[in-house]
């Protein structure tokens, strides 16, 4: 199977200004990710961005960059300008990727991808995982998702669905057993044709007030499958703490993998005549 990554990025950040540049562990945060997506297995990887810096620091690493407009306003309609732009065949599978995931699985994107090829009806997958924290369920920043028999999204909130109204009946104290209850990861498959229909597709009034763009393909009758992954992926950077939780990981690991290296080069040394004379000694 082939596929490409597009990671949308654009330079302005409420949160987090400029992070998309935030240095983590010697390269910027998006790079990061462009590097997941390509041990994902993606055959090409490229940065969909609206900043000249962002750009050229993508193209310095390796990687692809395209530049688009400032105004979309959600990384789908950027990834879709690309998609009008570019050559792709209709079948073509594009993989939104946001840039600031840097710890995501690369299994996932793979998952993902491989959920949209299976299955030819389909313009869209995406991931979800299985909650089991009581808060998570009631945050409306954890967006829940309700699945049919065949894995296919029936529909995509931020209030508790599925609502068990026995057990909530007083209240919501707990998740009753049983309960299938889902987390949406904001990880999407597009085919390509799809992706240059979905500009043409009126808003729904659904999207708006949920504030959830994957409503829009739901109202207008478009199919999206939906892999259950078993664990929650990392979160990404949308604050200072969360960078430096970033930067702490890829430090560590960077320091692991260096012990290790020396750990297995004075193994693999070959010894001297004088210590091999030593040690028969």
């Amino acid at each position: 199977m082939e596929f490409t990554v597009i990671i949308p990025a654009r330079h302005a950040s409420t949160r987090l200004p400029g992070k998309m540049l935030a240095d983590v562990a010697g390269k910027p945060l998006v790079v990061r990710v462009a590097e997941r997506a390509r041990q994902g297995g993606a055959q090409t990887v490229l940065v969909a961005t609206d900043s000249d810096d962002i750009a050229a620091a993508v193209r310095q690493h390796g990687f692809d960059a395209e530049m688009t407009r400032a105004d979309h306003a959600s990384g789908t309609d950027r990834i879709a300008e690309v998609a009008q732009r570019r050559a792709f065949a209709d079948d073509h599978i594009i993989v939104n990727l946001q840039g600031d995931e840097p710890l995501v699985e690369p299994e996932l994107i793979a998952e993902v991808a491989t959920a949209l090829e299976q299955h030819a009806d389909t313009a869209i997958a995406t991931a979800a995982h299985p909650i089991t924290e009581l808060a998570e369920f009631t945050s409306p920043n954890a967006v829940k998702v309700v699945i049919d028999h065949a894995g296919y999204a029936l529909y995509f909130s931020r209030a508790e669905i599925p609502f068990a109204r026995d057990a909530f009946a007083g209240g919501i104290s707990d998740l009753p057993p049983g309960l299938p209850v889902l987390r949406h990861v904001g990880i999407y498959a597009y085919r390509a044709g799809f992706l240059r229909t979905y500009p043409r597709l009126r808003p729904a009034a659904i999207e708006q007030f949920e504030a959830l763009e994957q409503l829009r393909a739901l109202w207008h009758g478009y199919r999206i499958r939906v892999a259950v992954t078993g664990r929650a992926p990392q979160p990404g950077v949308d604050t200072v703490e969360d960078l430096e939780r970033v930067r702490t990981l890829f430090r560590d690991a960077r320091a692991a993998r260096q012990t290790n290296a020396t750990a297995t080069g004075r193994k693999r040394r070959p010894q001297s005549r004088f210590a091999a004379t030593r040690k028969s000694l």
